[in-house]
């Protein structure tokens, strides 16, 4: 029975634990938190820092693991990348090209090196360096951890006078102490957010969404819902496609997941904003499963443990319009009742909800503090869009101080 390591324990990565066991195969889930959701339906646990590199590769050689994942776990994908060098396993690229996508500051330079379309960006381990540094960017900026997902420690930066705030507040959320400050890309229409394919370094599965922000949160940065398919025009998501299978070459990447953003610039430009080779957060492959068929939770698995890919042909058909609602509270108070309207009810696919009435919330300053997702599908693009521009008339997280 081959043995999987998964790095992380939280409920994105339950999917993967059910298609492991599908395959036949055995979950073995690591990191600092035994109360994690996730190593309740693992096979084993082992108390282990997914950060600490050398820790989890001894671990790793003790439990002889034929893979190792970091999926939808951001922190952790270099680290598997060094243990699965070390060991031997199968993996998307060596542990230098990992760490490059896997770090801001790196990505951006690689990026620039190579003739992609790419920000102006520097990356810091002291906010005085880039306070010196402020008028060489045009404004606004975006400061942010080099090594930080789900938008935590990211801030707008509009005036030089708040920089140093926002960079201190950046240096909290990196494991390194280091922060990038980047020339904020003001996109056209919606970002995109979402998972895409590679088997033997070619791109065959690219998909392209509308990422969509809720303006009004704690924190307006962190996506608040998702929808296919993208309104991207062709020829960016083109353009795209063509420079995203482009980086993976320059790279040497080979057969993986990756949780891709991309967008238009107002300036008419393609960029790719981020690629990390691991399942996206917010259940994005499991929304692709429903959208489109194709199965990239269960060919993750595969991917790991170096089994033949099944069923990833091409670029996504979507089976209608889908939407992902990312539920969370306006504020901070406790849980009372997820409020749907009754016009949209027929539209509701899945409705998954992780708290109970009672419990207390927070205000959405990241994707941490979600508390559910919903997904919906629409027959055609304009009904999508009426309820995702007006979310609040057709969904509400209803909370009491």
């Amino acid at each position: 029975m081959k043995k999987i390591l998964l790095l992380g324990g939280s409920r994105y990565i339950l999917p993967i634990i059910e298609a492991i066991h599908k395959l036949g195969y055995y979950a073995i889930t690591c990191d600092y938190l035994p109360d994690n959701i996730a190593h309740k339906y693992s096979d084993e646990y082992h108390n282990v820092s997914i950060i600490e590199k050398d820790k989890v590769l001894t671990l790793a050689q003790e439990l002889k693991i034929d893979g190792i994942m970091s999926f939808a776990c951001d922190p952790g994908v270099d680290v598997a990348a060094y243990v699965a060098e070390k060991m031997g396993l199968p993996y998307v690229g060596s542990y230098e090209a990992v760490s490059i996508l896997q770090n801001k500051a790196l990505f951006r330079q690689f990026l620039t090196e190579h003739g992609f379309n790419v920000p102006k960006a520097k990356g810091y381990s002291d906010a005085e360096s880039a306070v010196a540094d402020s008028d060489q960017f045009r404004w606004p900026v975006i400061v942010k951890p080099v090594d930080s997902a789900g938008s935590k420690g990211v801030t707008r930066v509009d005036k030089e006078e708040n920089l140093k705030t926002a960079a201190d507040y950046a240096i909290k959320y990196s494991k390194t102490n280091r922060f990038i400050v980047e020339e904020f890309i003001q996109q056209k229409g919606c970002s995109s957010d979402t998972d895409c394919f590679s088997i033997d370094g070619q791109l065959v599965f690219a998909s392209f969404t509308n990422q969509r922000f809720d303006k009004n949160a704690t924190n307006p940065y962190t996506p608040s819902a998702y929808s296919w398919p993208s309104t991207m025009p062709d020829e960016i998501q083109a353009e795209l496609r063509s420079e995203l299978q482009r980086l993976m070459t320059l790279l040497n990447l080979k057969t993986s997941i990756y949780n891709i953003e991309t967008r238009q610039g107002t300036d008419g430009k393609a960029y790719i904003m981020e690629v990390s080779p691991r399942g996206g957060g917010n259940r994005l492959a499991e929304m692709l499963r429903y959208a489109s068929g194709t199965d990239l939770v269960t060919n993750s698995v595969r991917a790991a443990v170096g089994d033949e890919i099944v069923g990833v042909t091409g670029d996504p058909v979507y089976d209608g319009c889908w939407a992902e609602v990312i539920l969370h509270a306006d504020n901070d108070g406790a849980y009372e009742d997820l409020w749907i309207d009754e016009s949209i009810q027929p539209c509701v696919i899945e409705r998954d909800l992780w708290i109970q009435s009672g419990d207390t919330v927070h205000g959405f300053t990241g994707a941490n503090e979600a508390v559910g997702t919903l997904v919906l599908r629409f027959d055609n693009n304009d009904q999508l869009e009426e309820v995702m521009n007006n979310i609040h008339k057709y969904v509400k997280v209803k909370t009491k101080q």
